[in-house]
């Protein structure tokens, strides 16, 4: 089988400052992928990287076989790249159905026809979207009036507007109580199997990590420090001096 995301050889600088030194790792279709490391370890930049926001001064991002290093974030999205952020983005004075309308309709290229409002098209993929994530009962709910765990559904759902094969997730648990990311860390699961998705994600909570990821990548300085199941990275000394603290 062949990997959905490979990162070849990424090196990247700013400044004097080496973000990323010749890292490189692959993603399994269907596989759960974390990304951990200590702060200024080169997670944001390798994020960057394969979401198409950085171009790296050197290496190559593959999807599914292809190159796609010098496509920007959009073309990247249309070949099944998604990604959600650790910053919402939903539009906060949207009702949460017309959000997803919204990003329904950008993610089929339709959001600036000037005779098709978003507000009114694709009602019934939106609330299965909603559905999916479980948010139906909060469709007619401003996004700014939602609590932070589903604001996180609801980034989720905007993220599978696109219907991605591969999903990057940053800090997807992150202001959530140890309850509420059990629940979240549950919906991603449960998602990743009924949709078939490959997962890389970056998170601060060891729990989490442990608890979610088929495999665990350790980044320090750029450099990929140890990858392995989450067992062999909990038994890791390298992995427990510079970053885990145990």
């Amino acid at each position: 089988m062949r990997p959905i995301l490979q990162a070849e050889g990424l090196d990247h600088r700013f400044g004097g400052h080496r973000a990323l030194a010749n890292l490189s790792f692959s993603l399994m279709p269907g596989e759960v992928l974390a990304m951990i490391g200590p702060n200024g370890a080169g997670k944001s930049t390798c994020f960057a990287a394969l979401g198409g926001q950085l171009r790296p001064d050197r290496g190559r991002v593959r999807l599914d076989g292809a190159d796609i290093t010098a496509l920007s974030p959009a073309r990247r999205a249309r070949l099944g790249l998604g990604r959600s952020f650790q910053t919402g983005s939903a539009f906060a004075s949207f009702g949460v159905r017309e959000n997803v309308q919204t990003a329904l309709a950008a993610a089929a290229g339709t959001f600036w026809r000037p005779w098709r409002s978003a507000r009114s098209c694709d009602i019934a993929a939106a609330d299965t979207l909603l559905a999916r994530v479980g948010l139906s009962d909060q469709a007619e709910t401003s996004a700014g009036a939602l609590s932070q765990p589903d604001i996180k559904r609801l980034e989720l759902a905007l993220a599978l507007a696109a219907r991605p094969r591969l999903l990057l997730m940053d800090e997807p648990t992150a202001g959530l109580a140890a309850a509420e990311r059990g629940a979240l860390v549950g919906l991603i699961q449960q998602l990743v199997r009924s949709e078939g998705l490959a997962v890389l994600f970056t998170e601060h909570d060891i729990d989490t990590v442990f608890a979610i990821a088929d495999r665990v990548l350790v980044l320090d300085h750029g450099a990929l420090l140890a990858e392995g199941v989450p067992a062999e990275i909990r038994q890791s000394a390298a992995v427990r001096a510079a970053y885990l603290g145990m």
